[in-house]
């Protein structure tokens, strides 16, 4: 395939014949952006620095070179594109993660940075005024609860963040402790230390900056026990939603057949645990044991249980809402409706409106 010389600044594409395709720079980073740094190394593409940063430590995150075996952290990420001088999406976001109720008083969220705990959100909105985007970060780790303050965890992440990207940037941050794993947002410009575009490669979005994180974590709380590990994996048995153990027998898994007894005198714990997870999924009606031993998973697996896992967390979201309001109603009285045309209208009272997940724009309302 030709080797294609990407040029964004001059906002053009020469192949190894010369020939030259005019295009954009918005072209060109969802070009580099689609094709993560093993695709850009097998297609021969040569992509200008601004489009490597963080390329080399996410190939190694991906591979798991970085910080086997640690302690596990979430981390859920989303680039958002912004018109000049349009700053009403990156302010309500902001406004929204600072919203009552997410500190451990039950208070507002305080916006830190790197050097201060109290930063001024209008200064910080005033220089993303011409970005053409920010990075939104949510990082939750597992054992978030053990850590006694997020602030020092988030800045030494953002610390090694620059130091993989070879750039400093320009963040804030507000920390949450309203739900069961306490977790931070952390909101990054556009724009790096001189001004120009910041782009960050794929590959270290989706590896590099959880296997910092993990990293992190693991040195401050110390390498995870087995006896940690095998608590936390029993605790995943019973539960509506994807887990690591649903993970590990995809993996183990040859077109949809898996084949799990409790022969295995290894690895005996490992062996129930996954029996008792595959008698769970049963129940779902996500597996069915074929013969003694074998199982076939339903080829939608992952992507049903991940729905199951949402839905669930729609619930919580819907009772705390209900909860403030002082309106007490169970779980079977709720009902999610998705957006788009009905027959009839939902004729009802707003009890509250919110982020569907706290990362995007989607809005949700809720009623009684």
């Amino acid at each position: 395939m030709a080797n294609d010389r990407f040029e964004p600044k001059l906002g053009r594409i020469r192949d190894q014949k010369g020939r030259t395709t005019f295009t954009t720079r918005a072209k060109v980073f969802r070009q580099a952006g689609k094709a993560g740094v093993r695709a850009v190394r097998l297609r021969g593409h040569v992509l200008p620095s601004s489009l490597k940063r963080g390329m080399g430590t996410g190939a190694l995150a991906a591979a798991g070179l970085i910080a086997p075996g640690s302690r596990r952290v979430i981390v859920k990420a989303r680039y958002t594109r912004q018109r000049a001088g349009d700053l009403g999406a990156a302010r309500a976001h902001l406004r929204y993660i600072q919203r009552d109720g997410v500190t451990r008083e039950g208070m507002p969220g305080h916006v830190y940075d790197a050097s201060s705990d109290d930063t001024d959100v209008d200064a910080f909105l005033g220089r993303s005024e011409r970005d053409p985007h920010q990075f939104r970060f949510i990082v939750s780790a597992e054992d978030s609860p053990r850590l006694s303050d997020l602030k020092p965890f988030i800045r030494d992440l953002m610390t090694h963040m620059e130091q993989d990207l070879g750039t400093k940037l320009d963040w804030v941050a507000v920390d949450h402790f309203n739900t069961g794993h306490p977790h931070s947002h952390v909101v990054i410009r556009g724009k790096d230390e001189h001004g120009e575009d910041l782009f960050i490669a794929r590959d270290y979005i989706s590896h590099g900056v959880r296997a910092r994180a993990q990293a992190l974590v693991t040195l401050e709380l110390g390498p995870e026990t087995e006896l940690e590990r095998t608590a936390k994996l029993m605790n995943e048995i019973g539960q509506e939603r994807f887990t690591y153990i649903d993970r590990t027998l995809l993996g183990r898994s040859k077109d949809g057949i898996v084949v799990v007894t409790s022969a295995d005198k290894q690895h005996p714990v490992q062996q129930t645990m996954r029996i008792g997870r595959l008698k769970k999924l049963e129940q779902l009606g996500l597996a069915e044991e074929r013969h003694a031993g074998v199982w076939s998973l339903d080829p939608k697996l992952e992507p049903k249980l991940r729905q199951l896992g949402e839905r669930a967390d729609r619930f919580k979201m819907m009772q705390r809402a209900l909860k403030d309001a002082g309106i007490e109603r169970p779980a079977p009285g709720l009902a999610v409706f998705e957006a788009g045309r009905r027959r009839t209208p939902v004729i009802a009272k707003v009890v509250a409106v919110g982020l569907v997940d706290e990362i995007t724009d989607r809005h949700y309302v809720q009623t009684s």
